[in-house]
């Protein structure tokens, strides 16, 4: 049968209208207590329409953070917060899963608790700078975390998936990409362990290993699905072998029986040929959706799909300028571009302002 973008798709117990999936973006608009209010919630429900919203990334713990005005899915007061979104978003008939979210060494001592280093695997100073209160500052040298830490990261995960179940989500995404917590334990560039999660890439796999099973214990595998980026530089990450890394991080992530797998191809937010890599053996080998990333139009969505290369398509960027996307790309109408200078942080402008087609024939 040929797949189309616009057809309807299981995943997991859910029933998506269309195969249009918002990905996680973050936008810096939750305040310096990262707790959302009623604009992220009018921006949220505005999307409703896509067959998932998976939510920005959201920090796990106050040491999670890593950018300015964040949201955070740790204490009482980001659960209510969360909840105002997920109400806006199932009153609008859409569904939404929260990406968990940890920063690892992509952080600052001034967004840490008590101005303390970022942790990371291994204290190796990333290139790039913060995005702090006070400006863009340049990232610190990590301290590594002890063997007996990484317990209480886990749990931190699977607290956090809690309180997003509290908080009303439909599910939960975690993060293993771009350059984050996990993703810098699987990649031999920023781990350079000896205990058991270092060394092999069986021991740089386990950390995910055990938060999967953390977040699947509180969720169950059919609402939890994973990201990965596995050739993206993005935050100075890298691996010698990144095929064989993969290859095995399915394998782990298999006996979970997820809903999905999100995949950015290619460079984040860049190049899709950045680096060879055959997604299409990640596709073949995971046992639940696939979830492709990157650089995606109506035409290329349309082809992957119908070749099979995919279940669903993530879009990104083009959610921001277009509450009404799926609306778009059906009808083949133009988009909105987004404003480059109200992507981080700021308030309604270049937020929850950008017209709908509706909107636009009315005036």
């Amino acid at each position: 049968m040929t797949v189309d973008l616009f057809q309807p798709a299981r995943l997991g117990p859910l029933t998506l209208p269309n195969r249009v999936i918002m990905a996680p973006l973050t936008r810096s608009r939750t305040g310096s207590q990262g707790i959302p209010g009623p604009m992220n919630a009018e921006y949220y429900a505005q999307r409703a329409s896509a067959g998932l919203i998976i939510a920005e990334a959201t920090q796990v713990s106050a040491g999670a953070r890593g950018y300015a005005y964040t949201p955070g899915i740790h204490d009482e007061a980001q659960v209510a917060g969360w909840t105002l979104v997920t109400d806006a978003v199932h009153r609008a008939g859409g569904r939404i899963f929260l990406q968990l979210w940890h920063v690892g060494r992509i952080s600052h001592e001034s967004l840490q608790p008590g101005g303390a280093l970022p942790v990371a695997p291994s204290a190796i100073r990333p290139e790039g700078q913060a995005f702090t209160e006070s400006g863009f500052q340049p990232h610190p040298t990590p301290r590594a975390l002890e063997t007996d830490e990484i317990p209480g990261i886990v749990e931190d995960f699977r607290r956090a998936a809690e309180n997003a179940r509290r908080a009303g989500f439909d599910g939960v995404e975690i993060h293993a990409a771009n350059g984050y917590l996990i993703d810098q334990f699987l990649r031999d560039k920023t781990n350079r362990r000896t205990d058991r999660y270092g060394g092999s890439i069986e021991n740089r796999a386990r950390f995910l290993r055990e938060v999967t099973e953390a977040v699947t214990g509180v969720w169950g595998g059919d609402r939890v699905g994973v990201r990965i980026a596995p050739v993206s530089p993005a935050n100075d990450i890298a691996d010698s072998s990144p095929q064989a890394l993969f290859d095995h991080v399915v394998q782990v992530l298999n006996p979970f029986h997820l809903a999905y797998l999100h995949v950015v191809e290619g460079a984040t937010g860049g190049p899709r040929d950045n680096a060879p890599f055959d997604f299409g053996a990640l596709r073949r080998a995971f046992n639940g959706a696939y979830i492709a990333n990157n650089g995606y139009d109506l035409a290329l969505a349309q082809g992957v799909l119908r070749e099979g290369k995919a279940d669903l398509i993530a879009f990104g960027r083009p959610f921001i300028a277009n509450p009404d996307l799926v609306t778009r790309l059906r009808s083949g109408a133009p988009l909105n571009e987004p404003d480059r200078a109200t992507l981080y942080g700021g308030d309604a402008k270049g937020y929850t302002d950008y017209p709908a087609l509706h909107r636009q024939a009315a005036e």
